[in-house]
């Protein structure tokens, strides 16, 4: 089990327009799974869900042609001044996970996508704050859509790295990336207090049986899914 850093992931510190989600325990949890990857000059990276272009950045650093892409407009000017500002050239695109680049295909394919459980009907996918972290009633309304799309992206022998919170079902994850012909397993976990969302939304978790009565801490994963 991992307790992932800023120091020991080597992201530092970026900035965010309002609305934009910072790096976080996920983002450097799944930072040091991408540098477990041996990423080296020519590998081509594709990053959804950018957000602030920490991870996309952090490729770039490693020699890594990168692409990068987000729903959120925000999202996408924030990912291009963070590059810009650490002297990368990254291609930030505007649009709904692998849909601008469905063409293509890339030796690693690294999310850290919205898995927040949400009562209610989420907010539309492309505006408000809330975008970064809601998904739906079971936390899996963008994970499940990933799931489905990753190895279209994928060359042979290429990977997704998934972070996400167990909240979620990790074995869903597991089983539906299975099922599109992919061999998976989680890699690393984290055990990491409620940031202010989930503690939020304590009342409504523990009655949906999410999370029980003494917890305060919820564990995230990674999840590695290769493509023979």
């Amino acid at each position: 089990m991992t307790t992932a850093t800023s120091r020991t992931t080597g992201i530092g510190n970026l900035r965010t327009l309002p609305g934009v989600y910072a790096p976080q325990s996920d983002t450097y949890l799944l930072a040091n799974a991408l540098r477990d990857e041996g990423i080296r000059a020519g590998t081509d990276v594709l990053d959804l869900c950018t957000g602030s272009g920490a991870l996309a950045v952090l490729a770039a650093g490693m020699g890594a042609r990168v692409t990068a892409t987000d729903i959120s407009w925000r999202a996408v000017l924030t990912a291009r001044m963070n590059a810009a500002r650490d002297g990368h050239r990254i291609r930030v695109l505007h649009g709904d996970l692998t849909a601008p680049v469905a063409e293509q295909r890339f030796d690693l394919v690294m999310s850290n996508p919205p898995y927040v459980p949400t009562p209610g009907v989420r907010r539309s996918r492309s505006h408000g704050s809330a975008v970064a972290w809601d998904a739906g009633h079971g936390g899996r309304q963008t994970l499940d859509r990933i799931c489905a799309q990753a190895r279209h992206v994928l060359r042979p022998g290429g990977a997704l790295l998934l972070v996400h919170s167990g909240l979620c079902g990790v074995e869903e994850t597991l089983r539906q990336l299975t099922g599109t012909g992919l061999r998976c397993s989680v890699t690393d976990r984290s055990s990491v207090p409620f940031g202010p969302v989930i503690t939020r939304r304590l009342p409504w978790l523990r009655a949906q049986g999410l999370i029980g009565a003494g917890e305060d801490s919820e564990e995230l994963v990674i999840i590695r899914a290769e493509r023979s």
